[in-house]
């Protein structure tokens, strides 16, 4: 039986009971016509590590074995390289194309604590290069590779991370302590080595710079943390079935990759494992993400392309991509646009998904200076429960925390600013068919007074929260059969410096204190109908210059 499809079956069906039905324009527009991913085919020919003199004592570094086994493999035209039953300790492993790399279900692939076996190579992060120590599995310019199997990849993370205090309890802090390391002049941060903290301290050290070599960064090693897979540049790519836990940095980083599947495949981090992403999509097109369950330190699926000036430059954006029927327990946030998308990001699907205690259900992220447009996005079929922070968040103010620590701050505006290639574009998102139960916020949509949010249209949702909604210098705005059942109700709507806001059909928690506050002089045309605005106790108030009239209902 298929769980998830079971249980987004009843989604539907309870949402139907309410009166909700599947969007038109969503159907017409979105579902009609999915992206295609190419697959991948390996030779059935199997060759087993042990054969290259691997041993799974736990001990021995079966680096030079594993390697050598993947070599032979893909010379010989490709195949499938077996794992079997046992502990196996080992170094980077490099794929080779046409290699299916297999871990057996009994079998730990363990990458060895030992961060000599890992040489500073010339990464890239954020869409920067960077000198990074190379990733415990990797492959580059690769056609037709796998990583498929039961078993369990261990990136040995806690070896390469640093971490708060706050983060642990009292006996985790002595013993982390005890282990080595270096602390802080204020007690509060535990760091890997000296290592570390030079690059730590070092003024942009993560970018490796013209006219540098990797050797220039060797005195501050410890810092440049690898992610744990790193598949950059590849075509017809298969990750099936694998755990893939305890990653130094992001977990697994497809980079300008085409046609990927990662289908049932568990990644496990910390809660607190610093940027411990589940995964982040950069730069790829056609990317199938299904049956999947994310447990992260930071954000769960990621969408990026690139940062800034270089990600612009670069001009990749993620396209066409779908993400269904997966699983996001604690993260920053359960799926994520952002906020490395200066390439874009476009043509993404994302349907039958649950979020369990993430910071931040559906995370749309930017800031000035990325640039870049998000346009053309389509989610549907989305259970949410015990949110920390906002249910469903577009936010044009990122401040690079996550929510538990302060989402990006909107302050009293001091410079006026005009819109130009680094401001970020947010368009064309569609939202149907949404519960959540638990939450801070329901809705957070926040532009730019130089560059509105446009075309959100929510449809079909109930937001059982602490507050409503904001919606903050936005454009063409749509929510259609949206309830929210919120605590805070002084007001359940704010509408500040926006036009164009069509409220249809929408429900509270009744006897509401306040139902809408409008705000700002720019607001104007917002729309409320098929509302039952009586069971609120006040209406509407205007604030901050808010014109009477930029309001009708009907």
């Amino acid at each position: 039986m298929n769980i998830n499809a079971t249980k987004n079956t009843c989604l539907a069906i309870m949402l139907a009971a309410c009166g909700f039905g599947a969007s038109a324009q969503q159907k017409e527009y979105s579902w009609t016509n999915l992206p295609k991913i190419a697959k991948t085919a390996f030779k059935k020919d199997t060759i087993n590590i042990l054969k290259y003199g691997a041993k799974a004592d736990g001990i021995t570094l079966n680096t030079k074995s594993i390697n050598d086994a993947i070599t032979a493999c893909s010379n010989k035209g490709g195949g499938v390289v077996l794992i079997p039953q046992g502990i196996w300790m080992t170094g980077p492993i490099v794929l080779k194309s046409n290699v299916n790399l297999h871990v057996s279900r009994a079998a730990l692939l363990q990458f060895t604590d030992d961060k000599s076996q890992y040489p500073l190579v010339a990464g890239n992060y954020e869409g920067h290069p960077s000198p990074r120590n190379q990733s415990p599995i990797s492959g580059t310019n690769l056609t037709n590779i796998g990583i498929t199997g039961e078993g369990i990849i261990d990136g040995a993370g806690g070896v390469w991370r640093a971490i708060g205090k706050d983060r642990l309890s009292e006996s985790e802090w002595r013993n982390l302590v005890a282990s080595g390391g270096v602390v802080s002049e204020n007690g509060k941060t535990w760091y890997p080595s000296a290592s570390y903290v030079k690059g730590q301290s070092e003024k942009d050290a993560i970018y490796l710079k013209p006219g540098k070599a990797l050797s220039d960064y060797e005195s501050m090693k410890d810092f440049f943390r690898p992610n744990m897979v790193v598949l950059t540049n590849c075509k017809r790519i298969l990750l099936q079935d694998v755990t893939v836990q305890n990653s130094p940095a992001w977990c697994l980083h497809p980079l300008l990759c085409e046609d990927l599947t990662l289908r049932n495949v568990h990644v496990r981090n910390p809660w607190n494992a610093q940027n411990g992403d589940a995964i982040d999509i950069e730069s790829c097109r056609n990317v199938l993400l299904e049956g999947n369950t994310f447990d992260a330190g930071d954000d769960g699926i990621c969408i990026k392309s690139g940062r800034d000036e270089e990600g612009r430059k670069r001009g990749k954006p993620t396209e066409n991509v779908i993400a269904r029927n997966n699983v996001v327990y604690r993260a920053h946030g359960g799926f994520v646009i952002g906020s490395e998308m200066s390439g874009g990001a476009k043509n993404i699907f994302v349907t039958d998904c649950t979020f369990i205690g993430t910071d931040i259900g559906l995370r749309f992220k930017t800031t000035r200076g990325r640039g870049g447009v998000v346009e053309k996005i389509y989610v549907k079929n989305i259970a949410m429960r015990d949110i920390l922070g906002s249910a469903i968040l577009f936010d044009m103010y990122y401040g690079g925390k996550s929510v538990a620590e302060g989402e990006g701050t909107k302050t009293t505006a001091t410079k006026t600013y005009t819109a130009d290639v680094s401001t970020p574009q947010f368009k064309d998102f569609y939202v149907n068919n949404v519960v959540c139960n638990g939450a801070a916020s329901g809705l957070l949509i926040r532009g730019l007074p130089e560059m509105a949010i446009k075309g959100i249209h929510l449809e079909n949702v109930i937001l059982k929260t602490t507050k409503g909604a904001e919606i903050s210098e936005a454009s063409n705005i749509t929510l259609k059969n949206v309830h929210f059942e919120s605590k805070d109700t002084k007001p359940v709507i704010i509408v500040e410096n926006s036009n164009n806001v069509k409220l249809d059909g929408i429900k509270y928690t009744n006897g509401a204190d306040l139902l809408f506050s409008v705000t700002g002089e720019r607001t104007k045309d917002i729309s409320v109908s098929n509302t039952d605005v009586s069971k609120a106790k006040d209406k509407v108030d205007f604030k901050s210059g808010a014109d009477s009239k930029a309001i009708s209902f009907k």
